[in-house]
């Protein structure tokens, strides 16, 4: 196979927020956008920041948290909670890591 078989622009993926937590505090799960792919630059700085340096890895997953049209959540001073930003660091790995 060919590398442009398989080669495509990055699509936006929706990613819910819905354990059980989620759910008993806001009744519904949350939802947030992600690119599919990412620039290997950024995925090996994703990969090499992990608990050592916990707060360069919520910087890159803040950049990387989208709404349904591709702009950036967490910007302007706009921050989500503590335990929702945790959450979400913690699904935007699992799902970049696959």
């Amino acid at each position: 196979m060919k590398l442009t078989q398989i080669a495509a622009k990055p699509k936006l993926i929706k990613i819910e927020l819905n354990d059980e937590d989620i759910i008993k505090e806001y009744n519904e799960p949350l939802e947030f956008w992600i690119y599919d792919r990412q620039p290997m630059s950024k995925f090996v700085k994703l990969a090499n920041s992990g608990k050592e340096n916990y707060e360069e890895l919520v910087n890159i997953v803040e950049a990387l948290v989208l709404d349904e049209q591709g702009t950036p959540i967490i910007k302007d001073g706009v921050l989500l909670p503590t335990m929702i930003m945790t959450k979400v660091v913690t699904k935007v790995v699992d799902v970049l890591g696959k």
